[in-house]
């Protein structure tokens, strides 16, 4: 006989089924997750375009300065 009986399949199975409750729960949680990634990398570009909007914007006014220091 082997490791599982059919009462650990049988067991198996109905957990399996209670946490999945079938074919269309699969693929939204798959969905909701792929939102959440695309949600997290939209946050980490607009993080990014923050930092190098004000670097540029402080590298702009030091040139500016600049320009009128030598005119």
């Amino acid at each position: 006989m082997g490791a599982f009986s059919i009462w650990h399949w049988l067991i198996l199975l109905a957990v399996a089924l209670l946490l999945f409750g079938g074919a269309g729960k699969i693929p939204k949680l798959m969905r909701d997750m792929g939102q959440g990634v695309t949600a997290f990398k939209k946050g980490l570009r607009e993080t990014d375009k923050e930092k190098t909007g004000t670097d540029d914007s402080i590298e702009q006014a030091g040139s500016s300065e600049k320009d009128k220091a030598a005119g």
